[in-house]
């Protein structure tokens, strides 16, 4: 896993429509200290030079501090992570903005904006100013568009603009065989009379380097610089430079640039006329690439064509992300504002890199010559700025996010891609690799690494899920081989021992776990569940029977191995010998309750029986194992009678994402419960808690790791991480709203379950299939009503439909009614609670089901 506390602010108001980027500008000048949010946007205004920011494309994108510099920043090249990147390189440390010789001040307001954000500005030389930065889609590029207003009179003003190069790989790292130390060569600077050219060629004095040829280029769009310089410095006020020092040498708080460094400068002044009463936006552009500089060029050209249509462009593409899975919950409003902003982050972590040459780094020790090239990969990328590639754990739980978001071709996309490389890494054998560089550097995940073999086990049921959403018998045909390989590998994994267990290591990397995880043996279960489903659609009895057989023989032996009552909990692990219960508090202990299984196709929530379940979350939820913003990564003492001392309380949204889950598999969705993480999660997302207003963070302030504002800049956790999206949109849209498409199967069922203490919950434009579906459902007393449209579902698919709600366990059904008359129905006991469904149907009509119980 990857590695904070302060008071919460309440939530800002977030409106669901977008706005032009131009009404946002307007508020992030608004006055004072406080969070708005007009709109699509939100705004904040304290310690702008301690918070870090995304602007992100598919391409490219932009890491710097909300006052408008660009410190130093990450730990992978230590404070070489942040600047302008198009991967798999780095372009820029940043580029600084001056007028008439005076570098502009820091500003005074920072806001996110759907695929843009923007930065009030001082006055500076008689004019007001404001920023845009966006990284258009498809283009290696990213946009700063400064915007200049001036008074009653015209003015004319020199603008200065400082650029910084530093091109260098996103592999290798600070701390690798070879590191940047080595590998990093210098760049050239030079001025052709329009721009500022940065270019990298050669191959780096190390063994089996591939020569390189890279280029970063600056300009403005429509202008020619009245003059350009260069040479070694050209970092506006941040210049001369703090270096960090590289290494495990003692870090500084704050640092322009490290020893890593091999960078050049230069500066552009453009004469500029601002009209009386007028406004001006010079738009300056940073293109580059791992090409050469024909192709940075081409790059440049493209995007600065015309930066306000691609600005244009993008909020439209955003606005229609939004569009797709629009909730309400009148109940609940943060986490409906979480929903929309979560489907944002989603998008700004989408990433595409071209030309992959795949080599086997076995954690950094060698430099291998490359297994082969893969031509482009298109995945979910786990977080900035240190993790802004291809990770399977992520790629894994951000495919339930990415489905209740409707973002299926980034879903199908991500799979394919990590299919792909570990394909290739792994020679076939099955096993997913965990982390892939956008280089095409395996770092981790190889088939003489013991973990995390429960990537390996989640990757049939994400491929199953995305079937089960999307209908799509290619992609589950494409995929299928693989996810039966990924099986054999684990079941082979227990090879020779007499109980079913796969031995290795699971997303808790640590020496004090034994061989046998929880997480690995519940993903495993899982997956075989997924895998025999599948089977059944493509009538594969053997690999069915196979499949189902080794599932329903794990779940009879799971809990006499795995539960432990006098605590209560699940064993995190098992150890040799005699596979002894270990219990160390470890946030995978709830995994067995956040597995949904698909036993026979059809969806359970929950793997644990109830009993054990509930006991187990009800001790989670005590203050040894969370706290203010969420589920710790390892729970401490002093709430069970366990006797393991060791702790790091630390609040990744992941875990509290994975507990909210587990809650809702098991009803528990109320303010005490599941409710209690979503809003963590929200909290931290909307407030001004973490860095980025509107991004998830990797981590919440706890008692183990303080918050990121108050960390050293190269040692900080993500700002932004795709992982705690999945403890937002799927307790939302899946539990919550109860929808269930198995189109796969031409089924889609959708069962609401209200929340206790609320009294409705709705939904639009949810996509399914080929279409979207709208759901509608509210809990008056013992009365349940849902209503559901379901349009263009079909496309060739077949499709029927289910409608009904979640009531409480146990619950008798007085009456059941469909659009007025009465229905026949189905009752179906699950871990969740008595599901009442009636038959319906995908004919874009509006059906209500109404349930009394008595």
């Amino acid at each position: 896993m990857r590695r904070f506390v302060v008071p919460v602010i309440a939530f800002m108001v977030v409106c669901a429509g977008s706005v032009a980027p131009s009404a946002a500008l307007s508020a992030a000048a608004a006055p004072g200290g406080g969070m708005t949010s007009p709109g699509s946007a939100l705004s904040v205004s304290s310690e702008l030079d301690l918070r870090r920011y995304a602007a992100a494309g598919d391409r490219a994108y932009e890491l710097g501090t909300e006052d408008g510099r660009f410190p130093a920043m990450g730990f992978h090249t230590r404070g070489e992570m942040g600047g302008i990147w198009t991967p798999p390189v780095k372009l820029l440390d940043g580029l600084w903005l001056g007028i008439n010789g005076q570098w502009i001040g820091p500003a005074t307001r920072f806001t996110s904006g759907f695929g843009y954000v923007q930065m009030a500005l001082p006055a500076t030389g008689g004019v007001r100013l404001g920023r845009t930065d966006f990284a258009p889609d498809g283009r290696r590029a990213v946009e700063i568009g400064l915007t200049l207003s001036a008074g009653s009179r015209a003015v004319r003003v020199n603008l200065n603009v400082d650029a910084h190069s530093e091109l260098m790989s996103a592999y290798p790292w600070g701390f690798t065989a070879p590191d940047q130390t080595t590998f990093n060569t210098p760049d050239a600077a030079s001025f052709n009379g329009r721009q500022l050219v940065f270019t990298d060629t050669g191959a780096p004095p190390v063994a089996g380097a591939p020569r390189h040829d890279w280029a970063a280029v600056v300009g403005a769009a429509g202008l020619t610089p009245a003059s350009g310089t260069t040479g070694a410095g050209f970092r506006g006020p941040q210049d001369p430079p703090v270096i960090c020092p590289v290494g495990t040498q003692p870090d500084k708080f704050r640092c322009d640039d490290t020893a890593y460094g091999k960078g050049a400068g230069g500066e552009l002044t453009y004469p500029v006329t601002v009209p009386a009463g007028g406004s001006r936006t010079i738009w300056l552009t940073v293109a580059g690439s791992d090409q050469g500089l024909a192709s940075a060029q081409a790059q440049f050209r493209a995007a600065s064509a015309r930066p306000a249509a691609e600005l244009a462009a993008k909020v439209a593409a955003r606005a229609r992300l939004d569009a797709q899975t629009r909730v309400s919950l009148p109940g609940d409003p943060g986490l409906a504002r979480s929903v929309t902003w979560s489907k944002q982050d989603l998008a700004d972590l989408t990433q595409q890199a071209d030309n992959l040459t795949i080599r086997d780094t076995e954690q950094g020790t060698v430099y291998p010559a490359p297994l082969a090239t893969v031509p482009s990969i298109r995945f979910e990328g786990a977080g900035y700025p240190d993790y802004p590639w291809m990770f399977a754990t992520d790629q894994e739980y951000t495919v339930f996010a990415l489905l209740a978001a409707g973002q299926f071709a980034t879903a199908e996309a991500g799979l394919r891609s990590l299919a792909q490389v570990s394909v290739i890494a792994n020679h076939d054998s099955g096993k997913v690799v965990h982390e892939t560089v956008t280089d095409g550097s395996v770092y981790y995940g190889l088939n003489d690494e013991p973990g995390d073999i429960d990537e390996t086990a989640k990757f049939p049921d994400a491929v199953a899920m995305v079937w089960r959403w999307t209908g799509d018998n290619a992609f589950r045909d494409q995929m299928y081989a693989f996810t039966k390989k990924n099986l054999r590998y684990m079941i082979g994994l227990a090879a020779g021992d007499d109980d079913p267990w796969p031995k290795g290591a699971g997303n808790v990397e640590s020496s004090v776990l034994g061989d046998k995880a929880v997480d690995v043996a519940a993903y495993t279960i899982r997956g075989l569940y997924d895998l025999a489903d599948m089977a059944a659609s493509k009538g594969d009895t053997a690999t069915r029977q196979w499949a189902g057989s080794h599932a329903a023989a794990m779940i009879k032996r799971f809990s006499a191995a795995w539960w432990m009552p006098a605590v209560p909990q699940f064993a995190d692990s098992l150890a040799d010998p005699g596979n002894a219960q270990l219990m160390q508090r470890w946030w995978t202990g709830v995994t067995p309750m956040e597995a949904q299984l698909y036993p026979g196709g059809t969806p359970g929530p929950g793997l644990a029986p109830a009993p054990e379940a509930v006991a187990a979350l009800k001790l989670r939820e005590t203050s040894c194992y969370s706290g203010a913003y969420g589920l710790y990564v390892e729970g401490g003492p002093g709430c069970d009678p366990g006797t393991y001392p060791g702790h790091t309380q630390q609040a990744y949204t992941l875990n509290t994402g994975v507990m909210a889950v587990g809650l809702g598999n098991y009803g528990l969705l109320g303010p005490g419960d599941q409710q209690r993480y979503t809003d963590d999660l929200a909290t931290l997302q909307l407030g001004s808690v973490a860095e980025q207003p509107g991004a998830m963070p990797e981590i919440g302030p706890s008692p183990d790791f303080a918050a990121n504002v108050s960390q050293p800049f190269n040692e900080r956790s993500s700002l932004d991480q795709a992982w705690g999206t999945y403890g937002v949109l799927w307790p939302v849209v899946n539990q919550q709203l109860g929808v269930h498409p198995q189109l796969g199967a031409g089924l889609l069922e959708v069962a609401p379950d209200v929340p206790p203490g609320q009294s409705s919950v709705s939904g639009s434009d949810i996509r399914a299939g080929a279409g979207a579906i709208d759901v509608a459902a509210t809990r008056h007393g013992s009365t349940y009503t849902t209503t559901v449209t379901a349009r263009d579902i079909t496309a060739g698919l077949a499709c029927t439909l289910r409608v009904g709600a979640t009531l409480p366990a146990g619950a008798r059904i007085r009456q059941v009614t469909r659009n007025g008359a009465a229905a026949r129905y189905a009752v179906r006991d699950t871990s969740a609670g008595r599901q009442v469904l009636v038959p319906a149907a995908c004919d874009g009509r509006p059906w209500q089901v109404r349930m009394v119980a008595a």
